[in-house]
């Protein structure tokens, strides 16, 4: 199942298990015998037709037993690279496997999705900057697709990291590991564990032969929820990293005893009614480089995720009880939340990564009324 935040009413500093996507209902009549097949469903277009590849890593850290579950051995890592490639004549990748999909939705719906990327295309020539991604916990790092197409069509060498035994996560052949910790109250924990992963997947695709050609002198992280936590974490602990942000993720951890002197973007939703049950404003004087603190006031926790397009394309997700649904999913549309989510995330790499100014962080825009200036 994916995990979902406890809404503002009780704590942005735990969570509680929930079924987000299972039983996901359809509300769709049953189709005529000769009725058209509807469209194949797909993935928000990304921001440029720049021809992409992927591809999927199993990673094993043979420095380290896996913290979860010891008995597993060392600890197994699944990856998804997104970057620019040479034209391809192949078809899309799939979203997500039916075996993936069915662990999550209790059917295969989600397999039916098309990406934007061809599988083990050829990547374009020259090293790219690299920009690494962490889901929220208990979420598949297939739910930041769209922002990792959108980055790679703009340029970027992304890789999303599945952190084992925190969701389900299939391995090659078809094995899928459960999530063994998604009742744990050690988020701090959790954060410090991602680092350490995180660290080791820089230093994969930062090593020679490495499967991305990446520019090493210009690295960032973005993540959602603890996955954002865990971006800025990873940024204190490895000076390899350029720039972070945080997509609507408390820290779980208390204030660090050391500033963090390099780029940081809080994109938020919400956060600007009430600090109750947020550690961001406590956090907030520790981070003394460049900084923005954004907010979509009718955003949801899980805006800054692909949860809201697949809710528009699929039905909304039957097991938010509804009182949760506002914390959640807020009032911002798919198409919406997509794109503000890629502009802002994009504009700061731009800007930290490439040197190229944007106005977007400078000052509140006409394109995206729904992003405030906080900070």
């Amino acid at each position: 199942m994916i995990m979902i935040g406890k809404t503002r009413k009780t704590s942005r500093r735990s969570f509680v298990a929930a079924a987000l996507l299972t039983g996901l209902a359809l509300s769709q009549a049953p189709a005529a015998v000769a009725a058209p097949a509807p469209p194949v469903a797909e993935v928000p277009a990304p921001a440029t037709k720049t021809p992409l590849g992927t591809k999927t890593l199993h990673l094993v850290d043979t420095s380290r037993r896996d913290p979860w579950k010891p008995a597993a051995g060392n600890r197994e890592l699944m990856v998804t690279l997104w970057y620019p490639a040479l034209p391809s004549r192949n078809s899309p990748a799939p979203y997500v496997s039916k075996s993936l999909s069915k662990a999550f939705l209790g059917s295969d719906a989600l397999a039916g999705v098309r990406t934007h990327s061809v599988t083990d295309a050829r990547p374009a020539p020259r090293p790219r900057p690299l920009v690494v991604l962490s889901p929220g916990f208990g979420m598949s790092r297939i739910t930041l697709t769209a922002l990792g197409e959108d980055l790679a069509s703009r340029g970027y060498a992304v890789a999303a990291v599945d952190h084992t035994y925190e969701a389900p996560v299939e391995f090659p052949g078809g094995r899928i590991e459960k999530c063994e910790i998604c009742e744990t109250r050690d988020l701090a924990g959790v954060a410090r564990n991602r680092s350490k992963d995180l660290r080791f997947v820089l230093d994969r695709l930062t090593a020679p032969g490495s499967e991305l050609r990446v520019d090493a002198r210009h690295i960032g992280i973005a993540g959602h929820s603890i996955g954002g936590a865990s971006a800025v974490r990873t940024m204190r602990d490895d000076r390899r990293v350029d720039a972070a942000v945080n997509l609507d993720g408390d820290f779980f951890t208390e204030s660090p005893a050391d500033d963090t002197d390099r780029p940081v973007l809080l994109l938020g939703a919400q956060r600007g009614r009430s600090a109750k049950g947020s550690d961001w404003q406590e956090n907030w004087e520790h981070l003394t480089g460049w900084k923005r603190w954004l907010d979509v006031a009718d955003g949801g926790h899980l805006t800054f995720t692909d949860v809201p397009w697949i809710a528009d394309r699929f039905g909304r997700p039957s097991q938010i009880p509804p009182e949760q649904v506002p914390g959640q999913l807020g009032t911002v549309g798919g198409v919406r939340a997509t794109a503000l989510t890629r502009g802002y995330v994009a504009a700061f790499f731009d800007r930290q990564l490439r040197g190229r100014p944007s106005p977007l962080l400078d000052r509140p825009s006409a394109a995206f009324p729904e992003v405030a200036f906080l900070k």
